[in-house]
């Protein structure tokens, strides 16, 4: 059977939708190896191709961001959330801001588990956290991001939005 075969392609296709299920698949390099190891030779633009006709997205993990099915991104992103909630219900955390940098205070100790909360959550418009003691610095490289990000922090918090008047 060829591989350019239609049959091949869907049963390449079914493969992927197994693997990112099974494995955590960082980068589309990744999946061209373990294709290869179950005796699907292909390129990266062929694996490139399959992504998007699958409609596989990334999706924040502990080990980073992996590619997952559509169908099971909203139970993810919920779970990716969940922890950052439940520190967010014990904990308050005030927001403040220097330039493109928002500042979360917390309670005394708690910064490294935000940050690592916030780095494995479903945001993603930040560069990046620094964690102190009770401090975490959330950096961004434009105000759009930051404005997203910060509405849906708040939200995550159980807090409106904040109005701009």
């Amino acid at each position: 059977m060829s591989v350019m075969s239609p049959v091949a392609k869907r049963v390449r296709q079914r493969l992927i939708l197994e693997l990112v299920a099974q494995v955590p698949v960082h980068s589309q390099e990744e999946l061209v190896d373990l294709l290869a190891a179950r005796g699907f030779s292909v390129t990266q633009a062929t694996v490139s191709r399959d992504v998007a006709e699958l409609g596989l997205v990334k999706a924040p993990r502990a080990s980073g961001h992996v590619y997952v099915a559509p169908g099971s991104l909203g139970r993810d992103l919920v779970l990716a959330d969940d922890h950052l909630v439940r520190l967010l219900e014990s904990s308050p955390v005030s927001i403040g801001r220097s330039g493109l940098i928002l500042v979360l205070r917390g309670e005394v100790g708690s910064a490294q588990a935000l940050a690592r909360a916030i780095d494995e959550s479903s945001l993603q418009e930040q560069e990046g956290t620094l964690a102190g003691d009770d401090t975490v610095l959330v950096l961004f490289a434009d105000e759009e991001r930051l404005a997203r990000w910060r509405t849906r922090f708040r939200r995550l918090q159980g807090l409106p939005p904040e109005s701009t008047g």
